[in-house]
């Protein structure tokens, strides 16, 4: 049995590669001069920092990163109740301490301003990347974390293929991503949000609760729905100790 303690802190690491990762190519390579990588590149590095954390933490803590996901496997019936708060708050803690080290990183190059939509934070209206409207942020976070969620129950379910799930699930993340950045710069995690809107502050905190409803409905729609296509009994436990 792992300890909760090391488990946390995987979760808080994972979470610190995620944010760091992902939001630190949008911040800092995306359109860099002539050889910038544009939304595919930071497609492409958001599904990798949880692929490559996966195969690393995986069997240590689960390799949640994301409070959707924590309480989605809780409501898939593959995760206890009694951890949901200390991952949450081990995953917040890993975001904020990214985000914090991208906006220094970020502040060493001499043009760098930090606006109302630095840091690659997430948004709807004046703050959505196409302008799209908060109902259509809202559906459509709901929607790709219900799909997410999906995808992780069912590629760690004890009668899927072994070994191949992070792959799988790092890959979910680089769609999810091609499909929505034009949207709402795409959270379909809380954590991945608050990080960076609350260096941000403004619009940025005002619009924080839409990226945690929307993805937190999704994921517990998507832990009811793999419990019925699945069927009882579900294993193994996302924890660590199982993987």
């Amino acid at each position: 049995m792992i300890p909760l303690s090391k488990r946390l802190f995987a979760e808080a690491f994972g979470t610190f590669w995620l944010v760091f990762g992902g939001c630190g190519s949008a911040v800092l390579a995306a359109a860099f001069p002539d050889v910038g990588i544009g939304l595919l590149g930071v497609s492409l590095a958001f599904g990798l920092t949880v692929l490559t954390m996966a195969y690393s933490i995986g069997h240590i803590s689960g390799c949640h990163l994301n409070p959707a996901v924590t309480v989605g496997l809780w409501a898939g019936g593959r995760f206890p109740m009694r951890d949901i708060a200390p991952y949450i708050i081990a995953q917040l803690i890993g975001a904020v301490i990214a985000a914090q080290l991208l906006l220094f990183i970020a502040s060493g190059q001499p043009d760098f301003a930090l606006t109302g939509t630095g840091l690659a934070v997430n948004g709807y209206g004046a703050q959505s990347p196409g302008g799209y409207s908060m109902e259509a942020g809202f559906a459509i976070e709901a929607v790709l974390t219900l799909g997410f969620l999906i995808i992780i129950l069912g590629s760690t379910d004890s009668r899927a293929p072994a070994g191949f799930a992070p792959i799988a699930i790092g890959l979910a993340l680089t769609l999810i991503h091609l499909i929505s950045i034009p949207v709402t710069n795409t959270s379909v995690n809380p954590a991945r949000s608050t990080g960076p809107a609350l260096l941000v502050g403004g619009l940025a905190v005002q619009q924080l609760w839409l990226f945690w409803l929307a993805p937190m409905v999704g994921a517990l729609a998507a832990g009811g729905v793999y419990r019925w296509l699945a069927q009882e009994p579900l294993a193994p436990a996302i924890t660590g100790d199982n993987l």
